[in-house]
């Protein structure tokens, strides 16, 4: 009996430290350390892959409403995602006259809560192979997985997949994502 206690004493003891060790882990994101206790805004601007988001999010003026309390889901454009879109679209939406939209595209982006992977996978899971999600836009997403890779649906059915997952925050948590979603 105390040889079991003894090995129960052990193996939690191992996993509280496996635990603690995951939970001090700073994730990379385009070169720069995401801290866990620092807001979406103020990792975001040092990441070289988000450039493009960085400077919609600034012409929007969303900088404070993402600095926020949230929680906050963020599915997160690389600068590559946005190099996708045709060419003119990003110049267009920076434009002091198209700021209404913009703001709409970026809070598509944006879900009220946090819903790290593990949350996500469980929801799919639970919905029979897909879930989902209303944007702070008002908008729906459609989030599904394959092979180990969470994909999200945008309403005129582009997908996304997420690239970097769980990438912890004060107010919230960013998803990487690797195509711009649009709401209708």
């Amino acid at each position: 009996m105390l040889h079991v206690a003894r090995t129960a004493t052990l193996i939690a003891v191992c996993l509280g430290t496996t635990l603690a060790a995951q939970d001090t882990t700073t994730p990379m994101v385009g070169g720069a350390p995401m801290y866990r206790t620092k807001d979406i805004v103020y990792n975001a601007v040092n990441s070289k892959d988000h450039t493009t988001l960085v400077a919609a999010v600034k012409a929007a003026g969303l900088v404070e409403t993402l600095k926020g309390k949230g929680p906050f889901t963020v599915f997160a454009p690389t600068n590559a995602a946005f190099d996708k879109l045709p060419k003119g679209t990003v110049e267009g939406l920076l434009e002091p006259g198209s700021k209404a939209t913009l703001t709409k595209v970026l809070t598509y982006h944006v879900v009220p809560g946090r819903l790290d992977g593990k949350a996500l996978a469980a929801q799919v899971s639970r919905d029979g192979g897909k879930t989902m999600l209303k944007t702070a836009a008002g908008g729906q997403l459609i989030v599904s997985a394959s092979n180990g890779v969470l994909m999200v649906q945008d309403e005129k059915g582009n997908m996304a997949h997420v690239t970097i997952a769980d990438v912890y925050q004060s107010n919230g948590v960013i998803h990487v994502v690797d195509t711009v979603l649009m709401p209708r």
